[in-house]
């Protein structure tokens, strides 16, 4: 069973780096935000995946497609803040 009060401080880290860039994390800036193995950030990032929220990989993938409210993946619903526009909605 994954570490519940990790899975919680990195869902706030991939959701902290979202609003500040527009754009999900690669699990190396997982690792590197947490002072571990980029081995270590992938697992993290999957036993977040695995707790069946709306999120997920992009298939085959280690890479974040969509993690709620926001989609890695550019699409047609762009979203802007104060007239910024770095964000897509899932």
């Amino acid at each position: 069973m994954p570490d519940l009060q990790q899975c919680d401080r990195t869902y706030h880290f991939i959701m902290e780096t979202f609003v500040a860039t527009g754009k999900a994390p690669h699990y190396t800036d997982i690792a590197k935000e947490f002072g571990i193995a980029p081995e270590g950030g992938k697992k993290l990032l999957h036993e977040l995946m695995g707790l069946g929220m709306a999120m997920w990989l992009h298939p085959g993938t280690d890479l974040v497609a969509s993690f709620a409210p926001f989609n890695n993946i550019p699409n047609h619903y762009r979203l802007s803040v104060d007239g910024q526009q770095k964000w897509f909605a899932q």
